[in-house]
């Protein structure tokens, strides 16, 4: 096990479910309106697994799943093709782009964390598996919101997305950021934690805002106290099962903790 960085050199954070996008809804909205418009229906749990990869490996990982390509075997009597991966693919971009813009708000505390960190000279990065175009109407957002970060690698920009630690290696060099061991990645879904391992990272996950709890924040807020503790701590051992060192509710408690003795 890495030893906590009480003093990183650089924080890459992921986007939805980790800073914006509480829930981490848009990619599950997207995903479920592109397989609609081909007639299979997959549900918001067959989304999720293999949420976190760039969104052309997010489809073909859909469509590996039995249940999915049962039904679109049944639909179109055929396995499905890497032309239908394709042609899905490229309808996700407005999908995505509209969902992304809908859900971009900043999850709460994100913004101050930002700020916490900056004050300190920490170096901010980011990595997505959305693609630039994707990533747009987001980026201009969470500015107007206040979260800037130096840098910001999106799927497709480096040979492989992720588990491949490719986007956080990718951060490192243009950050100037190193030993990889006092970087700390923070992510909401299992991929990331992955990659942040695979990239020799601290690697911290999110379980409330994100992929593992799946719920708005208005809903989230509206569990009862012993159903949010259940949810989180269900969501906390998916990501330590997926290698996190450490895993918080939110980014709201990164400071806080990043300070705490270990």
């Amino acid at each position: 096990m890495i030893v906590k960085p009480r003093n990183p050199k650089a924080v890459i954070f992921d986007w939805a479910g980790t800073m914006v996008d509480f829930g981490s809804l848009a990619p599950v909205i997207a995903m479920q309106q592109a397989f609609t418009a081909v007639g299979v229906e997959i549900s918001e749990a067959e989304v999720r697994l293999p949420m976190g990869q760039a969104k052309r490996d997010h489809v073909a990982a859909l469509l590996a799943q039995p249940a999915v390509a049962s039904r679109w075997q049944e639909k179109t009597r055929r396995a499905p093709s890497e032309a239908d991966i394709e042609r899905i693919y490229a309808s996700l971009d407005e999908l995505m782009r509209a969902a992304g813009t809908a859900r971009a708000t900043l999850i709460p505390g994100a913004r101050a964390t930002f700020e916490c960190l900056r004050a300190e000279s920490v170096r901010i990065g980011s990595s997505t598996g959305y693609t630039r175009a994707m990533m747009g109407p987001i980026l201009t957002a969470a500015a107007a919101q206040g979260y800037e970060p130096e840098l910001v690698v999106c799927a497709g920009e480096t040979p492989q997305g992720r588990p491949a630690p490719l986007m956080i290696w990718k951060n490192l060099v243009e950050l100037g950021g190193w030993p990889a061991a006092d970087v700390v990645v923070v992510d909401d879904a299992p991929v990331g934690i992955a990659a942040g391992k695979a990239a020799g990272a601290f690697t911290v996950g999110v379980a409330a805002s994100g992929n593992e709890m799946g719920l708005t924040f208005e809903a989230f807020q509206a569990l009862t106290a012993s159903d949010r503790e259940v949810r989180i701590a269900m969501a906390r051992d998916r990501l330590y099962a997926a290698g996190a060192d450490v895993v918080l509710n939110t980014v709201a408690d990164l400071p806080s903790w990043l300070k705490a003795s270990p």
